[in-house]
C-alpha cells in the first residue's frame, strides 16, 4: 500500500492521495472521481419494492446503493435483489449495512459487493451510556478479542473479492471506547483506527472509511483528525462522507453541503452521501451537484499564501477580532441581506451597495478609496486577496472602525478567501470581516448548495464574522433564510429550531417523513431546541446526546421519547407520541 501523504493545502485544491478500492464494477479513490451513493429505506425482504427503488436511485446517477441487513434472512436476500437488478441491466454495487451481529456481516459478504460494519457495535455489545473502568491489561484483551474476530472477517472478504466499511458512526460509539476516552472526537478517531489497523497489519487494503455525526462542526473536524491520524500511521484509505440524520428540505441540503462541502473543498473524500429524510433517490442530484462544484476547482491558478501561526486545522477556534458595532469581538456573525420582513430579518439591510442598520447609513467604500487617517465612525471596507499590498495593509492597520468586506472572483474561492483571512491575522488587523459572496444560480437549491459549501467551511474555521449573499433571480427573503441557515448548521448562530432527522432504512418503525413534518409543524416556534426524529435504536439514543429531545421509533408502531440521552418514556402508540413528545417538552418549560 502506497503511504506517502501530503500536508492539508489550506488554499489549492489538490485531492488527498489514497489506494483504489474495488467496489463491484465500481473504483474508489483519489485517482478516480468522487462517487455518489444512497441507501434504501425500503424492507430488504421486499424483493421487488427494494430493487424498483434502487433503480430510481440509479437512474438519478448513484453509484452504489446501500442496503440494510439486520440479519442473515436480509443479507442472503441480497443475493435475489443483486440477481433482478442485472437481469434488468443494472450493475450498480450494493453494500451491505450490518449493525450488532458479526455474523451477520460474514454472510453478506458473499452477497454484496461491500460490508459496512460499525465499530461501535461489530464485536461491543449495544450502547448502554455506562462507564466500565478497564486496566490497560483488561483493554488490551479487549483489542485482541477484537482483533481476533475481524481478521476472520477480513480473511472471508479476500477470499470473496469484497470490500468493505469501517464506518463510525458517534451515535453509536460503543460504552468500551465512552469509557477510556470520552465523547470526545478523539474517541470516535480511536474507534475507527482500531480497525484500521488491523486492516494495515493484514494487508487488506480494500477498505473505505467514514466517521459520521450530525453535528457538521464536529463530523468536519473529526474527520480532519482522522485523516491527520491515518497520514501519521502511513494508512492511506478513501474516505466516504456525510452529515448524518441531517433532515429534510434546505436544512439537510445545507448541513450536508456545509459538512460534506468542507471537506471536499480541502480535496478530502472519494465517495459521498446526502442523507435526506426524503425519497432516497432526492438524495443524489443535491450530491452530484456538490461534487461537482468542488471538483471544477482542479487545477486552478496557484495561490500563494501561508497559514497563520496558532491556527488549529483539526479544532479551529474562532479568529480573534475587535468587535465594530454588532460584528466581530464575542458577537454572532451577523447576516447582510436586502429583505426588510424576511423572519428573522437581517442584521443590516442592503440596497444595492448602500447598507443600513439599524435605520443608520453605514459607510460602504472600497479598499482604495481607505485613506491613512483614522475612520470617523463604522465602515465597510471592500477588497479582495489581490487588494492586500502593503500599502492598502499599512492603512487597515491604522483602523479600528473599519469593518472588511471580502470577496473572491476565483475558481476557488474558499481558498482565496482563506489566504485573505489568514494575512489579515498575520498582519495583526483584527478588523472583523464579511464575506461577500455573489452567485449567478437560477434557482434556490443550487445556491443553497454552492453557498453552504462556500461559506460553511469559513464559518468552521472560525474565520468569518458575517455573511453577504446576493444572487440576481433568487428573491431576496430565500437568500436571507440561507445565510442564517449556514449559520445554524455551522453552529455559529442558532436562530431556529434544529431537527436531528435520519433518512429512514429497513430498519425505520414508522413513517418517518410523515412524522417529521408533523413534528415540525407543532415545534417549528421552539427556537433554540434540538430534536432528534429517528427512525430505529442504532443511532437514535446516542445522536439523542445531542438533542435536547428525541423521538425514536422502538418497536412497529412503538414510539420511545428521550430527553437527551434518557429514556422518559418506552414504546408508547405511534398515534400518541408526538403529542407525548409535546407535553414532555411543555412540562419541562414550567
Amino acid at each position: 500500500m502506497s503511504t506517502k501523504q501530503t500536508n492539508i493545502d489550506l488554499f489549492n485544491y489538490n485531492r488527498r492521495p489514497t489506494v483504489t478500492v474495488h467496489v463491484g464494477n465500481t473504483e474508489i479513490g483519489c485517482s478516480h472521481p468522487v462517487r455518489v451513493q444512497s441507501m434504501t429505506n425500503t424492507s430488504t425482504m421486499d424483493t421487488q419494492g427494494s430493487v424498483e427503488q434502487i433503480e430510481r436511485i440509479v437512474e438519478q446517477g448513484g453509484e452504489l446503493v446501500r442496503l440494510t441487513t439486520q440479519g442473515s434472512r436480509e443479507a442472503i436476500n441480497m443475493g435475489q435483489i443483486k440477481s433482478l437488478l442485472q437481469a434488468h441491466g443494472v450493475q450498480v454495487p450494493l453494500v451491505a449495512d450490518v449493525h450488532f451481529n458479526a455474523s451477520v456481516a460474514d454472510v453478506a459478504a458473499q452477497y454484496a459487493d461491500k460490508v459496512r460494519v460499525n465499530p461501535g457495535n461489530y464485536v461491543d455489545t449495544a450502547r448502554t451510556f455506562k462507564h466500565i473502568e478497564y486496566t490497560d491489561e483488561e483493554y488490551a484483551d479487549e483489542l485482541v478479542r477484537l482483533r481476533q474476530r475481524f481478521t476472520s472477517f477480513l480473511d472471508l472478504c479476500r477470499k470473496q473479492g469484497k470490500a468493505i466499511r469501517v464506518g463510525v458512526n458517534h451515535g453509536s460509539l460503543s460504552d468500551r471506547i465512552m469509557s477510556r476516552y470520552g465523547d470526545t472526537p478523539g474517541g470516535v478517531v480511536e474507534s475507527c483506527m482500531e480497525f484500521l489497523r488491523i486492516c494495515r497489519d493484514e494487508h487488506f487494503d480494500n477498505v473505505v472509511v467514514s466517521i459520521k455525526t450530525s453535528n457538521t462542526p464536529m463530523m468536519v473536524t473529526t474527520v480532519r483528525l482522522l485523516v491527520q491520524t491515518m497520514n501519521d500511521e502511513g494508512i492511506a484509505y478513501p474516505l466516504h462522507l456525510g452529515v448524518t440524520e441531517a433532515g429534510d428540505a434546505e436544512d439537510g441540503r445545507i448541513k450536508s453541503a456545509a459538512g460534506i462541502g468542507a471537506l471536499l473543498a480541502d480535496g478530502i473524500g472519494d465517495t459521498v452521501r446526502v442523507s435526506l429524510a426524503e425519497p432516497p433517490e432526492n438524495e443524489i442530484p443535491v450530491a452530484k451537484e456538490l461534487v461537482e462544484y468542488i471538483a471544477k476547482r482542479a487545477e486552478h491558478k496557484k495561490i500563494t499564501a501561508q497559514a497563520a501561526q496558532g491556527f488549529c486545522y483539526t479544532n479551529p477556534t474562532r479568529r480573534q477580532t475587535t468587535a465594530v458595532e454588532c460584528i466581530g469581538g464575542n458577537n454572532v456573525p451577523v447576516v447582510i441581506g436586502a429583505c426588510s420582513d424576511a423572519v428573522p430579518a437581517p442584521d443590516f439591510l442592503a440596497n444595492g451597495n448602500d447598507i443600513t442598520y439599524q435605520g443608520r447609513k453605514i459607510d460602504h467604500i472600497g479598499i482604495n478609496e481607505l485613506c491613512d487617517a483614522a475612520l470617523p465612525h463604522s465602515t465597510l471596507v471592500s477588497l479582495s486577496y489581490d487588494d492586500l499590498t502593503p500599502g492598502n495593509l499599512a492603512k487597515l492597520k491604522q483602523q479600528d472602525k473599519a469593518i472588511v468586506v471580502a470577496h473572491s472572483n476565483h475558481s476557488n474561492p474558499v481558498g482565496e478567501l482563506r489566504a485573505l483571512i489568514h494575512r489579515l491575522t498575520i498582519e495583526g488587523i483584527t478588523a472583523p470581516v464579511i464575506v461577500h459572496s455573489t452567485y449567478n444560480e437560477t434557482t434556490i437549491e443550487s445556491l443553497r448548495i454552492k453557498a453552504a459549501a462556500d461559506n460553511g467551511v469559513l464559518l468552521i474555521d472560525g474565520l468569518v464574522d458575517g455573511l453577504w449573499i446576493e444572487n440576481s433571480g433568487i428573491a431576496h427573503g430565500d437568500i436571507t433564510a440561507l445565510a442564517f441557515g449556514i449559520l445554524q448548521a455551522t453552529r455559529t448562530r442558532i436562530s431556529k429550531t434544529e431537527y436531528i432527522a435520519c433518512p429512514g432504512c429497513g430498519r425505520t418503525m414508522y413513517d418517518l417523513q410523515g412524522t417529521l413534518a408533523r413534528i415540525k409543524a407543532a415545534t417549528g416556534h421552539l427556537k433554540g431546541l434540538k430534536i432528534g426524529v429517528m427512525g430505529c435504536i442504532v443511532n437514535g439514543p446516542g445522536e439523542m446526546a445531542d438533542a435536547d429531545y428525541g423521538y425514536v421509533g422502538a418497536a412497529r408502531g412503538k414510539v420511545s421519547l428521550y430527553r437527551k440521552k434518557e429514556c422518559v418514556e418506552k414504546n408508547i402508540p405511534e398515534e400518541e407520541a408526538i403529542e407525548k413528545l409535546l407535553q414532555l417538552i411543555e412540562n419541562d418549560k414550567q
